[in-house]
């Protein structure tokens, strides 16, 4: 799939028993079963370079501390924290399961090194350390997260705690993921580089970073790992070579090494040194997996349907919506398509409520004399949230204009007046 556009537990008391002896084992009742799923992706481009089942949804695992970490980021920025600011410690953070660096009640750990434990680690206690003080309860702050999720247009991903430990409604997909690896750099350059830390001494410990890649793949700076039973072992890596600048994505590996190859295997292929691996064959992880895959890919196919990323694959019949939503905006005509891919993001951050569920593409216009633009649109909106959208954008001086009847137009695309 080279050169695609970046768009995707029973009754008794012996099995109460067993059932108690998986959750604690991190697995929960209505587990995910993991399919392989990957994508490569250029970064400066949103260029989707390889994938395979990049939109079913799966579960993170310690994946989700990416998220955390962006909102510590965040927080940094917007001056809510210091990284030298002292962390309280609660009960319900000391008695954490691992992965963890060890806190106790009453303690306090500073952010920067909450930072480096999260990245190393992976450690729980932490994460529900850094929930706690940003938004009183972690409860609050998985809301927080997936409201920044949507806002980054992760559509796929839903939070129900900071750590990635088992709950069976915290679901995200290889294509949110490899999004938000791309946010985190583009949006927070300067604390991107924690992702590369290979050791972190903390309280006379020292944890090595779980990324395997960092020392042994060539280029490789980042950036997280993540497994439980119910996710597989699932790894995010980014890889700079010749200034060209990737991230790939393997969810549901059945161990770390067969998951680190494979990874290397597809940055070799994105990156020209070899021909794409073949996709890999994981474990049956337990009963119903044909069941529940068929569920998953359901899922995937209706997520699908609404393009959920920059440059949205057409199909011939997924196009046929109602009239309500027969309209579009245009965010802009730009001279690269990087340019316009970024514009995409941008207005997602910013009006991310109202475009939720439509296309968002790029698209290609030749002028005359041979010039060629890059256009940037969201179609399949409401003709209320595509004016209520525009009018937010021209506030924040982001060029808008609205289309009607866009799936008739097509290229040539009829702008509505702003007073319809």
């Amino acid at each position: 799939m080279a050169n695609r556009p970046f768009y995707w537990l029973r009754s008794g008391r012996l099995a109460a028993l067993v059932a108690a002896a998986v959750l604690c084992l991190g697995v929960s009742a209505n587990r995910a079963l993991a399919d392989y799923a990957a994508i490569v992706v250029d970064q400066t481009t949103g260029e989707v370079i390889h994938e395979s089942g990049a939109d079913e949804q799966n579960y993170p695992a310690s994946l989700t501390k990416m998220m955390t970490l962006y909102m510590v980021f965040s927080a940094i920025n917007n001056g809510r924290l210091k990284l030298d600011t002292a962390l309280s410690v609660s009960a319900s953070a000391a008695t954490q399961p691992p992965s963890k660096v060890g806190l106790k009640d009453g303690d306090t750990i500073r952010v920067e090194d909450a930072i480096l434990a999260l990245v190393t680690k992976s450690a729980n206690d932490v994460a529900v350390v850094v929930a706690e003080a940003l938004a009183g309860s972690e409860e609050r702050f998985a809301e927080a997260m997936t409201t920044r999720a949507r806002a980054l247009g992760m559509t796929q991903t839903t939070f129900r705690n900071a750590s990635g430990l088992p709950d069976p409604k915290q679901i995200s997909s290889a294509r949110d993921l490899a999004r938000l690896a791309i946010a985190l750099r583009r949006d927070h350059p300067s604390y991107y580089k924690y992702f590369s830390t290979a050791v972190f001494d903390y309280n006379g410990l020292s944890f090595t970073n779980h990324n395997k890649l960092l020392g042994r793949y060539d280029g490789a700076d980042g950036i997280k790992t993540g497994f439980t039973q119910a996710s597989g072992f699932n790894l995010v890596a980014s890889a700079e070579r010749d200034g060209r600048r990737l991230v790939a994505v393997v969810l549901g590996g059945d161990n770390a090494r067969q998951r680190d190859r494979q990874v290397m295997k597809l940055l070799d292929g994105a990156f020209g040194l070899a021909s794409m691996p073949r996709d890999l064959k994981v474990a049956d992880r337990g009963p119903g997996k044909a069941s529940a895959s068929a569920q998953r890919k359901a899922k995937a196919k209706q997520l699908a349907s609404k393009a959920l990323d920059l440059a949205p694959k057409r199909k011939s019949d997924a196009t046929k919506r109602s009239g309500r939503k027969g309209y579009a905006i245009q965010v802009g005509a730009y001279d690269t398509k990087g340019a316009a891919h970024k514009a995409i993001e941008k207005v997602s951050r910013k009006v991310g409520a109202l475009v939720e569920g439509s296309e968002s593409g790029v698209s290609k216009v030749k002028l005359k004399r041979g010039k060629t633009l890059y256009r940037a649109a969201f179609e399949g909106l409401t003709k209320n949230d595509a004016f209520k959208a525009c009018k937010q954008l021209s506030r924040a001086k982001v060029p808008c204009l609205v289309v009607a009847n866009a799936e008739k137009a097509k290229g040539d695309l009829r702008v509505a007046a702003l007073s319809d």
